[in-house]
Protein backbone atom coordinates (compact mmCIF):
# COMPACT_ATOMS: atom_id res chain seq x y z
CA UNK A 1 0.00 0.00 0.00
CA UNK A 2 1.30 3.48 -1.47
CA UNK A 3 1.33 6.04 1.68
CA UNK A 4 2.55 9.27 0.01
CA UNK A 5 0.57 12.04 -1.37
CA UNK A 6 0.00 11.48 -5.19
CA UNK A 7 -0.85 14.74 -5.89
CA UNK A 8 2.64 15.48 -4.86
CA UNK A 9 3.85 13.08 -7.81
CA UNK A 10 4.10 13.83 -11.48
CA UNK A 11 2.27 11.62 -13.71
CA UNK A 12 5.60 10.32 -14.76
CA UNK A 13 7.10 9.52 -11.51
CA UNK A 14 2.96 7.66 -10.67
CA UNK A 15 3.69 5.99 -13.50
CA UNK A 16 7.07 4.37 -12.41
CA UNK A 17 5.53 4.03 -8.90
CA UNK A 18 3.11 1.28 -10.85
CA UNK A 19 5.37 -0.39 -13.50
CA UNK A 20 7.84 -1.19 -9.84
CA UNK A 21 4.32 -2.45 -7.80
CA UNK A 22 5.51 0.25 -5.13
CA UNK A 23 1.78 1.52 -5.99
CA UNK A 24 -1.17 -0.73 -8.02
CA UNK A 25 -3.11 0.67 -10.57
CA UNK A 26 -6.63 0.29 -8.64
CA UNK A 27 -4.87 1.96 -5.78
CA UNK A 28 -4.15 5.21 -7.99
CA UNK A 29 -7.59 5.10 -9.73
CA UNK A 30 -9.35 5.03 -6.06
CA UNK A 31 -7.17 8.17 -5.15
CA UNK A 32 -7.83 9.99 -8.31
CA UNK A 33 -11.38 9.36 -8.16
CA UNK A 34 -12.06 10.65 -5.04
CA UNK A 35 -9.81 13.89 -5.38
CA UNK A 36 -12.28 14.65 -8.22
CA UNK A 37 -15.46 13.32 -6.69
CA UNK A 38 -14.27 16.55 -4.40
CA UNK A 39 -14.27 19.04 -7.18
CA UNK A 40 -15.01 22.45 -5.67
CA UNK A 41 -13.69 24.32 -8.73
CA UNK A 42 -15.96 23.59 -11.38
CA UNK A 43 -13.37 21.80 -13.51
CA UNK A 44 -15.14 18.71 -14.31
CA UNK A 45 -18.73 18.59 -16.60
CA UNK A 46 -18.79 15.15 -16.04
CA UNK A 47 -17.27 12.50 -13.53
CA UNK A 48 -16.57 9.07 -13.76
CA UNK A 49 -17.53 6.54 -11.26
CA UNK A 50 -15.13 3.74 -10.73
CA UNK A 51 -16.44 1.61 -13.32
CA UNK A 52 -16.91 4.02 -16.06
CA UNK A 53 -13.25 5.43 -15.45
CA UNK A 54 -12.13 2.00 -16.48
CA UNK A 55 -14.72 0.95 -19.24
CA UNK A 56 -12.90 0.58 -22.89
CA UNK A 57 -9.33 1.23 -21.34
CA UNK A 58 -7.21 -1.47 -21.89
CA UNK A 59 -5.32 -3.20 -19.68
CA UNK A 60 -1.20 -2.67 -20.57
CA UNK A 61 1.89 -3.17 -18.76
CA UNK A 62 4.45 -0.27 -18.36
CA UNK A 63 4.65 3.50 -18.29
CA UNK A 64 2.47 5.44 -18.20
CA UNK A 65 -0.50 2.74 -17.59
CA UNK A 66 -3.06 3.26 -14.80
CA UNK A 67 -2.52 6.84 -14.35
CA UNK A 68 -5.87 8.20 -14.59
CA UNK A 69 -6.76 11.24 -17.19
CA UNK A 70 -9.30 14.08 -17.80
CA UNK A 71 -10.19 14.81 -20.78
CA UNK A 72 -11.57 18.30 -21.86
CA UNK A 73 -15.62 18.08 -23.10
CA UNK A 74 -14.30 18.70 -26.74
CA UNK A 75 -13.33 15.13 -27.60
CA UNK A 76 -15.78 12.46 -28.14
CA UNK A 77 -16.21 9.87 -25.35
CA UNK A 78 -17.96 7.10 -26.41
CA UNK A 79 -21.46 6.81 -24.66
CA UNK A 80 -20.37 9.56 -22.30
CA UNK A 81 -21.99 13.01 -22.05
CA UNK A 82 -19.67 15.57 -24.62
CA UNK A 83 -21.28 19.24 -24.51
CA UNK A 84 -18.32 21.14 -25.59
CA UNK A 85 -20.15 23.04 -23.03
CA UNK A 86 -22.90 24.07 -25.09
CA UNK A 87 -26.54 23.85 -24.44
CA UNK A 88 -27.05 23.25 -27.98
CA UNK A 89 -25.23 19.43 -27.06
CA UNK A 90 -26.84 19.24 -23.34
CA UNK A 91 -26.88 15.35 -23.09
CA UNK A 92 -25.21 14.26 -26.27
CA UNK A 93 -23.50 10.72 -25.84
CA UNK A 94 -21.16 10.46 -29.18
CA UNK A 95 -21.03 6.71 -30.53
CA UNK A 96 -17.30 6.54 -30.95
CA UNK A 97 -14.22 7.96 -29.40
CA UNK A 98 -12.02 10.47 -30.47
CA UNK A 99 -8.06 9.12 -31.67
CA UNK A 100 -6.77 11.07 -29.04
CA UNK A 101 -8.92 9.23 -26.98
CA UNK A 102 -8.75 5.82 -28.20
CA UNK A 103 -4.93 6.48 -27.83
CA UNK A 104 -4.81 7.43 -24.50
CA UNK A 105 -7.34 4.67 -23.68
CA UNK A 106 -4.98 2.11 -25.37
CA UNK A 107 -2.34 2.66 -23.39
CA UNK A 108 -4.13 2.27 -20.47
CA UNK A 109 -5.42 5.35 -19.12
CA UNK A 110 -8.32 5.40 -17.14
CA UNK A 111 -10.66 8.70 -18.00
CA UNK A 112 -11.38 10.61 -14.53
CA UNK A 113 -14.35 12.83 -16.50
CA UNK A 114 -14.59 15.41 -19.06
CA UNK A 115 -13.51 19.24 -18.04
CA UNK A 116 -15.19 22.21 -18.16
CA UNK A 117 -14.46 24.80 -21.07
CA UNK A 118 -15.56 27.70 -22.92
CA UNK A 119 -18.49 27.13 -25.00
CA UNK A 120 -17.29 25.43 -28.77
CA UNK A 121 -13.71 26.62 -27.32
CA UNK A 122 -14.86 30.14 -27.90
CA UNK A 123 -13.46 31.79 -24.82
CA UNK A 124 -10.28 33.14 -22.93
CA UNK A 125 -11.22 32.75 -19.32
CA UNK A 126 -14.06 29.85 -19.17
CA UNK A 127 -16.94 32.19 -18.27
CA UNK A 128 -18.02 30.97 -21.53
CA UNK A 129 -19.30 27.68 -20.49
CA UNK A 130 -22.76 26.71 -20.82
CA UNK A 131 -23.16 25.67 -17.40
CA UNK A 132 -21.00 27.42 -15.02
CA UNK A 133 -17.30 28.70 -14.82
CA UNK A 134 -14.61 26.91 -13.57
CA UNK A 135 -12.34 28.50 -11.17
CA UNK A 136 -8.55 29.14 -10.77
CA UNK A 137 -6.80 26.76 -7.51
CA UNK A 138 -4.79 29.53 -6.81
CA UNK A 139 -7.81 32.73 -6.27
CA UNK A 140 -10.82 30.91 -6.62
CA UNK A 141 -12.38 34.72 -6.96
CA UNK A 142 -10.23 34.60 -10.44
CA UNK A 143 -10.52 32.74 -13.75
CA UNK A 144 -8.33 29.79 -14.70
CA UNK A 145 -7.92 30.82 -18.47
CA UNK A 146 -9.32 29.50 -21.20
CA UNK A 147 -10.49 27.28 -23.34
CA UNK A 148 -9.13 24.63 -21.55
CA UNK A 149 -9.73 26.17 -18.22
CA UNK A 150 -11.41 23.41 -16.32
CA UNK A 151 -8.35 21.06 -17.89
CA UNK A 152 -5.97 23.39 -16.45
CA UNK A 153 -7.81 23.82 -13.07
CA UNK A 154 -7.99 19.67 -12.31
CA UNK A 155 -4.29 19.38 -13.22
CA UNK A 156 -3.17 22.89 -11.05
CA UNK A 157 -5.87 21.87 -7.97
CA UNK A 158 -5.16 18.43 -7.85
CA UNK A 159 -8.04 16.90 -9.10
CA UNK A 160 -6.55 14.87 -11.99
CA UNK A 161 -2.45 14.04 -12.61
CA UNK A 162 -2.63 15.31 -15.82
CA UNK A 163 -5.17 16.28 -19.07
CA UNK A 164 -6.17 16.97 -22.28
CA UNK A 165 -7.02 20.09 -23.58
CA UNK A 166 -7.26 21.95 -27.33
CA UNK A 167 -5.47 25.02 -28.40
CA UNK A 168 -7.03 27.11 -31.18
CA UNK A 169 -5.25 30.33 -30.77
CA UNK A 170 -3.94 30.03 -26.99
CA UNK A 171 -6.30 27.72 -25.35
CA UNK A 172 -3.90 25.53 -23.71
CA UNK A 173 -0.90 27.54 -23.25
CA UNK A 174 -2.91 30.55 -21.52
CA UNK A 175 -4.80 28.39 -18.64
CA UNK A 176 -1.68 26.75 -17.88
CA UNK A 177 -0.12 30.05 -17.54
CA UNK A 178 -2.83 31.38 -15.12
CA UNK A 179 -3.04 28.06 -13.25
CA UNK A 180 0.76 27.76 -13.21
CA UNK A 181 1.68 24.16 -14.91
CA UNK A 182 2.86 23.13 -18.39
CA UNK A 183 0.88 23.74 -21.56
CA UNK A 184 2.17 22.63 -24.85
CA UNK A 185 0.68 23.16 -28.41
CA UNK A 186 2.06 20.65 -30.89
CA UNK A 187 3.09 21.66 -34.42
CA UNK A 188 -0.51 21.53 -36.34
CA UNK A 189 0.03 18.28 -37.75
CA UNK A 190 1.14 16.05 -35.66
CA UNK A 191 -1.87 14.82 -33.68
CA UNK A 192 -5.04 13.52 -34.94
CA UNK A 193 -8.01 15.86 -35.06
CA UNK A 194 -10.61 13.25 -35.42
CA UNK A 195 -13.88 13.31 -33.03
CA UNK A 196 -12.90 16.86 -31.78
CA UNK A 197 -15.80 19.08 -31.86
CA UNK A 198 -14.47 21.47 -34.24
CA UNK A 199 -14.07 25.24 -33.65
CA UNK A 200 -10.98 26.18 -36.42
CA UNK A 201 -10.34 23.41 -38.38
CA UNK A 202 -6.81 25.18 -39.79
CA UNK A 203 -5.84 25.84 -35.83
CA UNK A 204 -7.73 23.47 -33.99
CA UNK A 205 -4.99 21.02 -32.11
CA UNK A 206 -5.17 19.17 -29.33
CA UNK A 207 -2.30 18.66 -26.96
CA UNK A 208 -1.44 18.11 -23.00
CA UNK A 209 -1.38 20.06 -19.96
CA UNK A 210 0.92 18.84 -16.66
CA UNK A 211 2.16 19.25 -13.84
CA UNK A 212 6.11 19.26 -15.58
CA UNK A 213 7.30 19.04 -19.34
CA UNK A 214 7.91 15.00 -18.46
CA UNK A 215 4.78 14.50 -18.25
CA UNK A 216 3.89 16.87 -21.30
CA UNK A 217 6.58 15.15 -23.58
CA UNK A 218 5.07 11.32 -22.35
CA UNK A 219 1.56 12.51 -23.28
CA UNK A 220 3.08 13.99 -26.50
CA UNK A 221 4.60 10.31 -27.08
CA UNK A 222 1.25 8.61 -26.69
CA UNK A 223 -1.24 11.47 -29.19
CA UNK A 224 1.52 11.91 -31.58
CA UNK A 225 0.99 9.42 -35.06
CA UNK A 226 -0.46 9.60 -38.18
CA UNK A 227 -4.38 9.10 -38.57
CA UNK A 228 -5.71 7.79 -41.40
CA UNK A 229 -9.27 9.21 -40.24
CA UNK A 230 -7.64 12.81 -40.21
CA UNK A 231 -5.92 13.48 -43.48
CA UNK A 232 -3.99 16.94 -42.08
CA UNK A 233 -2.34 14.51 -39.36
CA UNK A 234 1.52 13.31 -40.38
CA UNK A 235 2.33 12.83 -36.68
CA UNK A 236 6.35 13.54 -35.55
CA UNK A 237 9.28 11.77 -37.19
CA UNK A 238 11.23 10.13 -34.85
CA UNK A 239 8.37 10.41 -32.59
CA UNK A 240 9.24 12.07 -28.80
CA UNK A 241 11.28 10.67 -25.72
CA UNK A 242 11.37 12.10 -22.08
CA UNK A 243 13.62 15.35 -22.47
CA UNK A 244 16.91 15.15 -20.43
CA UNK A 245 19.14 18.05 -21.08
CA UNK A 246 20.71 20.14 -18.13
CA UNK A 247 22.11 22.97 -20.12
CA UNK A 248 21.31 25.45 -22.99
CA UNK A 249 25.07 25.43 -24.44
CA UNK A 250 25.00 26.79 -28.05
CA UNK A 251 21.21 27.39 -28.08
CA UNK A 252 19.96 30.68 -29.42
CA UNK A 253 16.73 32.31 -28.13
CA UNK A 254 15.17 35.15 -30.01
CA UNK A 255 13.34 37.88 -28.04
CA UNK A 256 10.63 39.84 -30.29
CA UNK A 257 10.73 43.35 -28.83
CA UNK A 258 8.35 44.57 -31.19
CA UNK A 259 5.79 42.20 -30.08
CA UNK A 260 5.97 42.66 -26.76
CA UNK A 261 6.96 46.45 -26.08
CA UNK A 262 3.60 47.16 -24.58
CA UNK A 263 0.90 45.80 -22.55
CA UNK A 264 2.85 43.42 -20.45
CA UNK A 265 2.10 43.65 -16.65
CA UNK A 266 5.22 44.55 -14.33
CA UNK A 267 5.21 41.76 -12.62
CA UNK A 268 5.22 39.49 -15.55
CA UNK A 269 7.56 41.34 -17.45
CA UNK A 270 9.93 40.98 -14.40
CA UNK A 271 9.18 37.64 -14.17
CA UNK A 272 10.08 37.14 -18.22
CA UNK A 273 13.69 38.99 -17.75
CA UNK A 274 14.18 36.95 -14.54
CA UNK A 275 13.77 33.75 -16.59
CA UNK A 276 16.01 35.27 -19.57
CA UNK A 277 18.64 35.72 -17.13
CA UNK A 278 17.98 31.83 -16.01
CA UNK A 279 18.76 31.01 -20.14
CA UNK A 280 22.14 32.99 -19.87
CA UNK A 281 23.34 31.14 -16.65
CA UNK A 282 22.50 28.01 -18.35
CA UNK A 283 24.58 28.80 -21.10
CA UNK A 284 21.54 29.98 -23.84
CA UNK A 285 22.56 33.25 -25.96
CA UNK A 286 19.24 35.80 -26.29
CA UNK A 287 19.42 37.74 -29.52
CA UNK A 288 16.61 40.61 -30.68
CA UNK A 289 14.20 38.96 -33.23
CA UNK A 290 11.53 40.50 -35.20
CA UNK A 291 8.43 39.62 -36.29
CA UNK A 292 6.77 42.31 -37.60
CA UNK A 293 3.37 41.24 -38.71
CA UNK A 294 2.93 39.14 -35.58
CA UNK A 295 1.32 41.98 -33.80
CA UNK A 296 -1.92 41.72 -36.57
CA UNK A 297 -2.02 38.21 -35.69
CA UNK A 298 -4.81 39.04 -32.96
CA UNK A 299 -6.96 41.01 -35.83
CA UNK A 300 -6.21 38.23 -38.39
CA UNK A 301 -7.01 35.88 -36.08
CA UNK A 302 -10.64 36.89 -35.48
CA UNK A 303 -11.82 36.87 -38.93
CA UNK A 304 -10.01 33.93 -39.56
CA UNK A 305 -11.56 31.63 -36.61
CA UNK A 306 -14.94 33.25 -36.50
CA UNK A 307 -14.83 32.30 -40.53
CA UNK A 308 -13.99 28.75 -39.95
CA UNK A 309 -16.71 28.20 -36.98
CA UNK A 310 -19.66 30.04 -38.91
CA UNK A 311 -19.11 27.12 -41.33
CA UNK A 312 -17.92 24.26 -38.28
CA UNK A 313 -21.03 25.41 -36.19
CA UNK A 314 -23.81 25.56 -39.36
CA UNK A 315 -24.20 21.68 -38.45
CA UNK A 316 -25.86 22.92 -35.27
CA UNK A 317 -29.64 23.43 -36.53
CA UNK A 318 -31.80 21.00 -34.39
CA UNK A 319 -31.90 17.73 -37.48
CA UNK A 320 -28.11 16.48 -37.76
CA UNK A 321 -26.87 17.29 -34.34
CA UNK A 322 -27.46 17.98 -30.87
CA UNK A 323 -31.36 19.26 -29.21
CA UNK A 324 -33.71 20.85 -31.43
CA UNK A 325 -36.16 23.90 -30.38
CA UNK A 326 -39.58 23.90 -31.86
CA UNK A 327 -40.87 26.14 -33.81
CA UNK A 328 -43.78 26.04 -36.42
CA UNK A 329 -41.85 26.21 -39.87
CA UNK A 330 -38.62 24.47 -40.49
CA UNK A 331 -37.12 28.34 -40.18
CA UNK A 332 -38.71 28.80 -37.12
CA UNK A 333 -37.08 25.89 -35.70
CA UNK A 334 -33.52 26.50 -37.24
CA UNK A 335 -33.48 30.04 -35.59
CA UNK A 336 -35.14 29.21 -32.05
CA UNK A 337 -32.69 26.48 -31.96
CA UNK A 338 -29.69 28.17 -32.28
CA UNK A 339 -31.08 31.43 -30.56
CA UNK A 340 -31.61 28.90 -27.10
CA UNK A 341 -28.55 26.37 -27.97
CA UNK A 342 -26.01 29.14 -28.55
CA UNK A 343 -24.34 31.60 -25.84
CA UNK A 344 -23.29 35.07 -26.45
CA UNK A 345 -19.95 34.76 -27.45
CA UNK A 346 -20.46 31.92 -29.73
CA UNK A 347 -23.26 34.10 -31.71
CA UNK A 348 -20.89 37.05 -31.42
CA UNK A 349 -18.03 34.79 -33.63
CA UNK A 350 -20.82 33.15 -35.67
CA UNK A 351 -22.22 36.48 -36.90
CA UNK A 352 -18.37 37.86 -37.17
CA UNK A 353 -17.02 34.80 -39.74
CA UNK A 354 -20.53 34.86 -41.53
CA UNK A 355 -20.26 38.78 -42.26
CA UNK A 356 -16.09 38.03 -42.86
CA UNK A 357 -16.99 35.78 -45.80
CA UNK A 358 -20.42 37.32 -47.09
CA UNK A 359 -20.40 38.47 -50.94
CA UNK A 360 -18.47 41.89 -51.46
CA UNK A 361 -16.80 42.05 -48.01
CA UNK A 362 -14.89 38.40 -48.53
CA UNK A 363 -11.68 39.80 -50.06
CA UNK A 364 -11.94 43.14 -47.89
CA UNK A 365 -11.44 40.82 -44.81
CA UNK A 366 -10.91 37.06 -45.13
CA UNK A 367 -9.12 37.63 -47.95
CA UNK A 368 -6.79 39.97 -46.39
CA UNK A 369 -6.64 38.01 -42.96
CA UNK A 370 -5.12 35.07 -44.91
CA UNK A 371 -1.94 37.28 -46.25
CA UNK A 372 -1.65 38.60 -42.91
CA UNK A 373 -1.35 34.48 -42.24
CA UNK A 374 1.07 33.80 -44.39
CA UNK A 375 3.43 36.94 -43.54
CA UNK A 376 3.04 35.78 -39.82
CA UNK A 377 4.08 32.49 -41.31
CA UNK A 378 6.91 33.96 -43.49
CA UNK A 379 8.33 36.21 -40.22
CA UNK A 380 8.65 32.90 -37.75
CA UNK A 381 11.01 30.79 -40.83
CA UNK A 382 13.26 33.95 -40.93
CA UNK A 383 13.08 34.36 -37.50
CA UNK A 384 14.31 30.16 -37.07
CA UNK A 385 16.94 30.99 -39.40
CA UNK A 386 18.46 32.85 -36.94
CA UNK A 387 17.33 31.44 -33.92
CA UNK A 388 16.88 28.26 -32.52
CA UNK A 389 13.46 29.93 -30.44
CA UNK A 390 11.48 32.43 -30.10
CA UNK A 391 10.36 33.32 -26.68
CA UNK A 392 7.33 35.80 -25.10
CA UNK A 393 5.29 36.11 -21.93
CA UNK A 394 2.46 33.22 -22.16
CA UNK A 395 0.03 35.70 -21.12
CA UNK A 396 0.09 39.75 -20.43
CA UNK A 397 -1.35 39.33 -17.13
CA UNK A 398 -1.57 37.09 -14.24
CA UNK A 399 -5.04 35.54 -13.52
CA UNK A 400 -8.11 38.47 -13.73
CA UNK A 401 -10.90 38.65 -11.77
CA UNK A 402 -14.15 36.61 -12.36
CA UNK A 403 -16.73 38.99 -14.80
CA UNK A 404 -13.52 41.75 -15.27
CA UNK A 405 -13.54 41.34 -18.91
CA UNK A 406 -16.26 39.93 -19.52
CA UNK A 407 -18.29 43.01 -20.53
CA UNK A 408 -15.34 44.08 -22.82
CA UNK A 409 -14.76 41.40 -25.59
CA UNK A 410 -11.47 43.27 -27.19
CA UNK A 411 -9.72 43.01 -23.77
CA UNK A 412 -11.14 39.45 -23.23
CA UNK A 413 -9.64 38.99 -26.93
CA UNK A 414 -5.71 40.57 -26.27
CA UNK A 415 -5.07 37.86 -23.49
CA UNK A 416 -4.53 35.72 -26.23
CA UNK A 417 -1.83 38.29 -28.18
CA UNK A 418 1.51 36.15 -27.21
CA UNK A 419 -0.33 33.29 -28.15
CA UNK A 420 -2.33 33.35 -31.47
CA UNK A 421 1.04 34.19 -33.94
CA UNK A 422 2.30 30.56 -32.94
CA UNK A 423 -1.02 29.62 -33.86
CA UNK A 424 -1.53 31.06 -36.63
CA UNK A 425 2.12 30.01 -37.84
CA UNK A 426 1.61 26.39 -37.19
CA UNK A 427 4.89 26.28 -35.30
CA UNK A 428 4.73 24.69 -31.49
CA UNK A 429 4.87 26.32 -28.31
CA UNK A 430 5.08 25.40 -24.49
CA UNK A 431 4.04 27.18 -21.52
CA UNK A 432 6.31 27.09 -18.14
CA UNK A 433 6.42 28.23 -14.76
CA UNK A 434 8.47 31.02 -14.24
CA UNK A 435 7.38 32.06 -11.23
CA UNK A 436 4.88 34.43 -9.39
CA UNK A 437 3.83 38.03 -9.61
CA UNK A 438 1.46 40.23 -7.95
CA UNK A 439 -1.69 41.50 -9.55
CA UNK A 440 -2.44 44.76 -10.40
CA UNK A 441 -3.90 46.26 -7.42
CA UNK A 442 -2.20 43.85 -5.35
CA UNK A 443 -2.47 40.83 -3.40
CA UNK A 444 -0.55 37.00 -3.04
CA UNK A 445 1.62 35.79 -5.76
CA UNK A 446 0.14 34.58 -8.79
CA UNK A 447 1.68 32.40 -11.62
CA UNK A 448 2.83 33.72 -14.97
CA UNK A 449 3.87 32.08 -18.05
CA UNK A 450 6.50 31.76 -20.16
CA UNK A 451 6.04 30.68 -24.03
CA UNK A 452 8.94 29.37 -25.71
CA UNK A 453 8.13 28.71 -29.48
CA UNK A 454 10.15 26.34 -31.67
CA UNK A 455 10.00 25.25 -35.87
CA UNK A 456 7.94 23.45 -36.87
CA UNK A 457 8.10 19.59 -35.80
CA UNK A 458 10.81 20.24 -33.75
CA UNK A 459 9.10 19.05 -30.34
CA UNK A 460 12.03 17.10 -28.60
CA UNK A 461 14.19 19.83 -29.18
CA UNK A 462 11.70 22.33 -27.83
CA UNK A 463 11.03 19.67 -24.42
CA UNK A 464 15.10 19.14 -24.08
CA UNK A 465 15.47 23.14 -23.86
CA UNK A 466 11.58 23.49 -21.57
CA UNK A 467 13.32 20.58 -19.62
CA UNK A 468 16.50 22.34 -18.56
CA UNK A 469 14.71 25.61 -18.17
CA UNK A 470 12.26 24.62 -15.67
CA UNK A 471 14.67 22.64 -13.58
CA UNK A 472 16.57 25.90 -13.44
CA UNK A 473 13.12 28.01 -12.51
CA UNK A 474 12.45 25.31 -9.72
CA UNK A 475 8.82 26.54 -9.65
CA UNK A 476 6.75 24.50 -7.15
CA UNK A 477 2.97 24.54 -7.39
CA UNK A 478 2.46 21.41 -5.27
CA UNK A 479 0.72 23.12 -2.14
CA UNK A 480 -2.16 24.22 -4.32
CA UNK A 481 -2.17 20.86 -6.27
CA UNK A 482 -2.70 19.21 -2.18
CA UNK A 483 -4.97 21.69 -1.05
CA UNK A 484 -2.66 23.22 1.26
Amino acid sequence: MYSGDLTAATAAETADLIASGELSADECLGTWIDRAAGDELGAYLWRASRDQADAGTAKVGGPPSGVPIAIKDIFCTAGVPTTAASKLLEGYRPPYDATAVTRVRSAGLPMLGKTNMDEFAMGSSNENSAFRPALNPWDTGRVPGGSSGGSAAAVAGGLAPWALGTDTGGSIRQPAALCGIVGLKPTYGSISRYGMIAFASSLDQCGPLTVDVTDAALMLGLLEGRDEMDSTSVGIEGGVTRPQSEDLSGLVFGVPGDLIAEGVDPGVKAAFEATLGKIRDLGGRIEDVRLPHARHGISAYYVLAPAEASTNLSRYDGVRYGNRSPGSNLVDMYEETREQGFGPEVKRRIMLGTYALSSGYYEAYYGRAQRVRTMIVRDFDAAFEAVDFVVTPTSPSVAFELGEKTGDPWAMYLNDLFTVPMSLAGVPAISIPAGLAEPEGGGPGLPVGFQIAAPAFHEQKLLEASFALEGAIGFDGSKVRSGI
